[in-house]
C-alpha cells in the first residue's frame, strides 16, 4: 500500500507541473473569475476533462494483488484494474466551474475509464460525471470564495475516490476481486486524490495573488505617473507642458523616448531618436491616427509602425497611448522601446491604465471648469439684473426734476454718471473688498439723498481690520435701496438706517437696519428666497443679493430677514474671512 501510494504521489508531480502552466493561460482566468457561460462552459468541460484523462493514462496498473508500474496504459484486460488520478480533473472542474463544467469533464473522463475496459470500466464511467455533478452543487455553497481554501476542496477531494470505491463494489465481479482491488487502491487513491486536489487549489491562490500583486504595483505606478503629468497636460497641450510631460515618463517608464503630439503634430520628443523625431512633424502613422480614431491603446512591434525613414534610428517598437477628454481625443503619449520584446502585458495594461487615469482626471478638469464658467455667467446675470433696477428709479427721479427743479435734475445726472463709472469697474470683478463696496454704496447715498432730501440718515459702522475682506460687488446697495423703498416709504422725516459690519472668528456679520414699517408677516418667509411682488417692485434686487451669496460662500451665508421689536426691519448676513 505505501509503494502504491508513493508511486501515485509521483505520477501526480508531473500532473501538476501540467496545472502550474494552465495557471498561466488567459482562458483560465475566466473561470477563476466566475464567468462560466453556455458558450466557455464546453470549453472549459473539455481542459478539465483531458485533465482527468491525462490522470488516468499516470495511473499503476493493478491486477489481483499485485500491481505495475506501467505508464500511458491503453488497454485493460478483464481481471486488470488501475489507481488513478483522473478523479482530480473532474473534481477541479466541478469546484471552478459549477455542475455543468463538473458534469462535462466528468462524461469525458467516464468515456474515457470505460473505453480502457477493465474490471473498473463500468464503476469509473458512472462515477465520474456523478462526482463531477455532486461536486460542482457542492461548490455553490462557497460562491463568495473565488478560489476556495485548500482545507475545503481536500475533504471534498476525499468524497470522489470513497465513490468510485463504493461503484466498483456494486458494478465489479466477481465480488471477491472487488473488495481484495478496493482494499488495495482505496486508501492510496483518497490520499493522493484529495492532496492533490488540495495541492492544485492552493497552486491556483499563489497565483492569483501573485497576479493582485502585480496589479496592485502596476496600478500605484500608473496612479503616481498620472499625478506627476496631469499638471502639466491641465495647463493645454503646449510644446512647453508636452516637453515637461514627456520627460517624466521618459524617468518613470524607463522607455528608450517618449514622444507627445496633439491631434496633428508632435509637440515634444525626449530619449533616443530626439536629433531627428522633431517637434512641428505631422502625425503620418497609421497606428497614430487609429489610437486617435478608436480612442484605444495601440501597440506597433517593427519600425513600420514607427515611420521612421532614419538610418541609424535605434527604435524598434512603440505603445502610442491616447489622451482623451470629454469622449474626444486631444493628444496621444508615445512610447518607444528598443525591442519588441522590452512591450510585456504588464507595459500594455500599464498603458491603459494610464490612459484612462488621465482621460478621466481631462475629462473632470473640463467638467470642473464648464462649471466654474456657468456659476460665473450666472452671478455676472443676477449683477446685471440688479442695476437696471436701480437706473429706473433714478431716471424717473430725473424726469420728475427737469419739471420742478431742471438744476438738481442736473446734478442728480452727473452722480449718476459717477456711480455708472464706479459701477463698471466693479462688475468686472467677481468679488472685491469691503472698502471698495462701501466708496461703491456712498456713490449710491449721494443720488437718494438728493432724492428724499431729509426723509431720513445714513450710519455706517465698519470694525477697523475688516476693510480687505472680500465680498460680492453691489451687494450693499440693494439692501439699502429696499429699506428706502419699502421700510422707510411712509415716513416723512426721522427715519434711519444703519448699516454695521462686525467680525466674528473667521466670518464678517453683516447688518441692515432700519425703524420704518417693516416686513409684512406673510412674506417674511419668501424674501430672498424668490421674488416677491409687491406694489413697488418684485424684490429681484434682494433675491438676487441672496443667490450671489449663496452661490459664492455657501447656505450659511445667506440672508437673514426679522422685524425689529421697537419697528422696522433687519438683514443679516455673514461671508467667511477668505486667506
Amino acid at each position: 500500500m505505501e509503494t502504491l501510494t508513493l508511486l501515485l504521489f509521483e505520477r501526480m508531480g508531473i500532473l501538476l507541473m501540467f496545472t502550474f502552466i494552465l495557471t498561466r493561460i488567459p482562458l483560465f482566468r475566466q473561470l477563476l473569475d466566475r464567468e462560466v457561460r453556455v458558450r466557455t462552459a464546453l470549453s472549459f468541460s473539455l481542459l478539465f476533462g483531458l485533465f482527468g484523462v491525462a490522470g488516468t493514462y499516470a495511473g499503476v496498473l493493478v491486477k489481483g494483488t499485485s500491481f505495475l508500474p506501467s505508464f500511458w496504459i491503453f488497454h485493460l484486460e478483464p481481471d486488470e484494474s488501475i489507481a488513478h488520478a483522473g478523479l482530480v480533473g473532474v473534481v477541479i472542474g466541478g469546484l471552478l466551474g459549477g455542475p455543468v463544467v463538473g458534469v462535462g469533464a466528468g462524461l469525458l473522463t467516464g468515456l474515457h475509464l470505460y473505453s480502457l475496459g477493465g474490471m473498473t470500466a463500468l464503476s469509473g464511467c458512472v462515477s465520474a460525471p456523478i462526482t463531477g455533478l455532486l461536486v460542482g452543487f457542492v461548490a455553490r455553497f462557497f460562491t463568495e470564495e473565488r478560489v476556495i481554501s485548500p482545507a475545503k476542496s481536500l475533504f471534498i477531494g476525499m468524497f470522489a475516490p470513497i465513490l468510485l470505491m463504493g461503484m466498483i463494489l456494486i458494478f465489479s465481479t466477481p465480488p471477491d476481486a472487488a473488495r481484495t482491488l478496493v482494499n488495495i487502491i482505496g486508501i492510496p487513491m483518497v490520499l493522493t486524490n484529495s492532496i492533490s486536489i488540495a495541492i492544485f487549489t492552493t497552486m491556483i491562490r499563489v497565483a492569483l495573488k501573485e497576479e493582485e500583486r502585480s496589479a496592485a504595483i502596476e496600478t500605484e505606478r500608473a496612479l503616481k505617473i498620472a499625478e506627476l503629468i496631469l499638471p502639466h497636460l491641465k495647463l493645454g497641450l503646449t510644446p512647453q507642458t508636452a516637453r515637461a510631460a514627456a520627460q517624466l515618463l521618459l524617468k518613470e517608464l524607463k522607455a528608450a523616448a517618449v514622444a507627445v503630439s496633439d491631434t496633428e503634430q508632435i509637440l515634444a520628443h525626449v530619449g533616443i531618436g530626439a536629433d531627428h523625431h522633431l517637434p512641428g512633424e505631422r502625425i503620418k502613422a497609421d497606428l497614430a491616427r487609429r489610437a486617435l480614431l478608436t480612442g484605444q491603446v495601440q501597440v506597433g512591434l517593427s519600425r513600420e509602425h514607427i515611420n521612421c525613414r532614419h538610418p541609424a534610428c535605434g527604435l524598434a517598437a512603440l505603445l502610442i497611448v491616447p489622451v482623451n477628454q470629454a469622449g474626444r481625443s486631444v493628444g496621444l503619449l508615445k512610447l518607444y522601446f528598443k525591442r519588441p520584446q522590452q512591450i510585456r502585458k504588464v507595459e500594455e495594461v500599464l498603458a491603459q491604465g494610464l490612459s484612462n487615469l488621465i482621460s478621466n482626471q481631462l475629462t473632470l478638469a473640463l467638467a470642473e471648469r464648464i462649471t466654474g464658467l456657468m456659476k460665473d455667467a450666472e452671478l455676472r446675470m443676477l449683477q446685471a439684473q440688479i442695476h437696471p433696477h436701480f437706473l429706473f428709479n433714478t431716471l424717473n427721479s430725473i424726469v420728475t426734476l427737469i419739471r420742478v427743479n431742471p438744476d438738481l435734475a442736473r446734478h442728480m445726472t452727473i452722480q449718476l454718471a459717477v456711480f455708472l463709472r464706479m459701477n463698471l469697474k466693479m462688475t468686472s470683478a467677481q468679488l472685491v473688498s469691503i472698502e471698495q463696496e462701501l466708496s461703491h454704496l456712498n456713490a449710491y447715498l449721494e443720488i437718494v439723498r438728493i432724492r428724499f432730501a431729509e426723509q431720513f440718515t445714513v450710519s455706517c459702522e465698519v470694525e477697523s481690520g475688516i476693510e480687505h475682506v472680500m465680498i460680492p460687488p453691489g451687494t450693499f446697495q440693494p439692501l439699502v435701496e429696499n429699506s428706502i423703498l419699502h421700510g422707510l416709504k411712509e415716513k416723512t422725516c426721522g427715519g434711519f438706517i444703519r448699516i454695521a459690519l462686525r467680525r466674528r472668528q473667521e466670518r464678517v456679520e453683516v447688518l441692515v437696519e432700519d425703524n420704518g414699517t417693516g416686513i409684512p408677516p406673510e412674506i417674511l418667509d419668501q424674501l430672498g428666497e424668490m421674488p416677491v411682488s409687491r406694489t413697488e417692485g418684485n424684490g429681484i434686487g434682494v433675491h438676487n443679493v441672496n443667490q450671489r451669496l449663496i452661490s459664492l460662500f455657501g447656505p450659511d451665508a445667506r440672508l437673514r430677514f426679522a422685524n425689529r421689536a421697537e419697528g422696522g426691519c433687519q438683514i443679516r448676513f455673514s461671508i467667511p474671512i477668505m486667506k
